[in-house]
């Protein structure tokens, strides 16, 4: 006779417990949270037979052995539900665990034959046993307790009435479901969470050349002027300052001007191209000044609220000490030489990208974590990373959890423009933030469809989507044609959509020349050469960017990414959108005409039911943007927006 082969499954598990959220590609990858932000955990959980169930959501953070416990409370049709909140900027894990509750069983079973006059004289010796074991499991003065109500229904006899009045009895109940009687204990697998800081949620950024912020033509800016610069950054209301590499710069295939493929003596060259004689990912370039010089930026942005976010790009110039020192880190070629960077058609001949894979590969990976480390010596905490699609998505993996455990305050965020599945895995592996395609977003429906993707599914559990309006390479040609008005509507979508966003430096005032048409690259871009500005000419938008700033800074809603909700509005140019904070204590309603060069007109439908208003009730809506009032009533509201006037309102909702 042929051998049966056991079952395929545990069938000793009685209880089921399935369709876990949140949890992401079946718990491979940690969903992402912030201190303080409730975790809402939901399963399916159901067993055979008709014991009654009990369930909790279990967590603890991952350095720790004891865990915490919060009760599942049944939704209906099998759906449980709980609520958590993490405390600690941290790594946690949470599983759910599941039993067969005997106490609530035996309740539910007597209640049912007591209220039939059926014959209850064996459940209340089953309920007999229950409470000696659960005797055992109480504090002194209640166990005393329980002894007199066992007593009690002992001398019942099983008389329906008298045992009846004892499990409807409150003190009864508050005795008996103090510590739960589990039988047939069911656990599902556990969920990893990594918990960040605020400032992976909510920050506003502005990015800088060092050498672009000083006042001489032809020569380089300082991190002295940088420091100089902090005053009007910080009057402008932004809270993250990002500094290009701030490295020496490789001379062999220097970058000329408009990204020329050669360079004259007064060439900078492109700081991505790190690396020379004088330092390389360690070093700061002479030009910019001393690492004593640094530290005193660091310390003073944070005096005035402000991070320091660095570039961390991954590779080298031909003259970088790496290129010497170690060049089996690198691709070669046949005849020997190291391999440049290109992306056909395009070639990169200032840039060697590392060999993730090379025969020294562990030193190589230990080299450039040191870098990180040596950062994060020096009070960074925030670190942009160039093109990390284009590298080993494993590294991300392994890096990014290698300093975050020592440094759990460290952000990564991803300058990944690429296809959507990388994007993703890129958030999967650990990076804080990512970059987004809305740049490209510019009309109603796109705006619409792509930011319900991000926060409307499963992607809003572990990406986190910093909403950049412009970078040093894209100028977008609704900048370039719209002027004033269109950096303004750009700047109050990207702020008021996300909780995170940022701008290039010269968007205040409103650059907006290209380097021939139909190109996004900017004319004379500072990737390339030395740029002085005056940066309180006329046109510019500072006190507009500093009223906006100021809006996001009081505003809790606009500081949260995932409470984003659109309204019904018919004209295509007119975008309507809510946010608001758990308990609603700040409701923000923004409206943006998406045409820069045309006064537009709507009806915006407004749910005010949702937020507990009533039909005959009138609320007040107050302009954050401009502090007039408008008085509404109901669902349907007028709106009105000139562009060359005021291209949005930002609504605070006062009931």
């Amino acid at each position: 006779m042929k051998k049966t082969e056991p079952p395929p499954l545990d069938l000793t598990a009685a209880i089921v417990i399935e369709d876990v959220k949140p949890q992401i590609d079946g718990g491979l990858y940690p969903v992402k949270s912030i201190v303080g932000q409730a975790i809402t955990v939901q399963a399916t959980i159901y067993r055979d037979g008709c014991q009654i169930l009990a369930a909790c959501v279990k967590f603890k953070e991952a350095s720790q052995s004891a865990w915490q416990e919060v009760p599942l409370g049944p939704l209906g049709d099998d759906q449980w539900q709980a609520t958590f909140i993490p405390t600690k900027n941290a790594r946690y894990v949470y599983t759910i665990e599941a039993w067969s509750d005997l106490m609530a069983t035996w309740l539910d079973r007597t209640e049912k034959k007591g209220r039939c006059d059926l014959a209850i004289k064996s459940e209340a010796e089953e309920g007999l046993h229950l409470l000696t074991e659960l005797q055992e499991k109480l504090e002194k003065e209640d166990r005393q307790q329980l002894a007199k109500w066992s007593k009690r229904l002992s001398r019942s006899e099983g008389i329906s009435e008298e045992v009846l009045r004892i499990i409807h009895d409150p003190e009864f109940l508050r005795l008996v479901k103090q510590v739960p009687l589990k039988s047939e204990t069911s656990s599902y697998r556990n969920l990893e969470l990594v918990v960040d800081r605020k400032r992976a949620e909510y920050g506003s950024w502005y990015e800088m050349f060092p050498r672009s912020q000083g006042t001489i033509t032809g020569k380089s800016g300082t991190i002295r002027d940088c420091i100089r610069r902090l005053p009007d950054i910080k009057r402008m209301g932004f809270n993250v300052v990002y500094l290009p590499p701030i490295h020496p710069i490789g001379m062999t295939h220097r970058k000329g001007k408009n990204n020329a493929l050669t360079a004259d003596k007064t060439s900078p060259g492109s700081p991505w191209a790190i690396g020379n004689e004088e330092g390389g990912h360690k070093s700061i370039h002479p030009e910019l000044g001393t690492m004593e010089d640094f530290d005193d930026f660091v310390e003073a942005a944070n005096d005035f609220g402000i991070e320091i976010a660095l570039d961390y790009a991954l590779h080298c110039s031909a003259d970088h000490p790496y290129v010497k020192l170690h060049p089996n880190w690198f691709y070669s070629l046949p005849d020997g030489s190291i391999k440049y960077a290109e992306d056909p058609p395009q070639k990169y001949l200032d840039i060697y990208p590392f060999n993730f894979n090379c025969g020294d590969r562990e030193a190589l990976w230990i080299e450039l974590k040191r870098i990180l480390e040596f950062w994060v010596a020096k009070g960074i905490r925030i670190f942009h990373v160039s093109n990390p699609h284009i590298k080993p998505l494993r590294f991300w993996q392994w890096v990014i959890s290698e300093i975050q455990r020592d440094h759990p305050e460290v952000i990564f965020l991803a300058e990944a423009f690429t296809d959507p599945h990388r994007m993703k895995f890129l958030a999967k592996a650990g990076f804080t933030q990512s970059y987004t395609y809305f740049i490209w977003r510019t009309h109603k429906w796109e705006l619409r469809d792509y930011l319900t993707e991000l926060v409307g599914t499963n992607m809003r559990d572990y990406f986190r989507g910093n909403f950049f309006v412009n970078t040093p390479d894209i100028l977008h040609e609704y900048l370039q044609r719209g002027g004033p008005n269109a950096f303004k509507i750009r700047l109050i979508l990207a702020g008021t959509l996300s909780s995170s966003y940022g701008i290039h430096s010269g968007y205040e005032l409103c650059e907006n020349t290209p380097r021939q048409e139909a190109s996004e690259e900017y004319l004379d871009s500072e990737k390339y050469q030395y740029k002085v500005r005056n940066w309180n000419r006329s046109g510019n938008i500072k006190d507009f960017i500093a009223i906006f700033n100021g809006v996001r800074a009081r505003q809790p809603a606009l500081q949260q990414y995932r409470n984003l909700k659109f309204y019904h509005t018919l004209n295509d140019d007119i975008l309507a959108y809510g946010k608001w904070t758990p308990d609603m204590s700040n409701i923000i309603v923004t409206v943006v005409n998406l045409d820069p060069f045309h006064v537009h007109e709507d009806l915006l439908h407004f749910p005010f039911l949702d937020f507990g208003l009533q039909f005959w009730q009138t609320y007040q809506m107050i302009d954050l943007l401009t502090g007039a009032k408008y008085d509404w009533r109901g669902e349907r509201q007028y709106i009105r927006l000139d562009p060359y006037h005021q291209p949005a309102h930002i609504f605070l909702l006062r009931k």
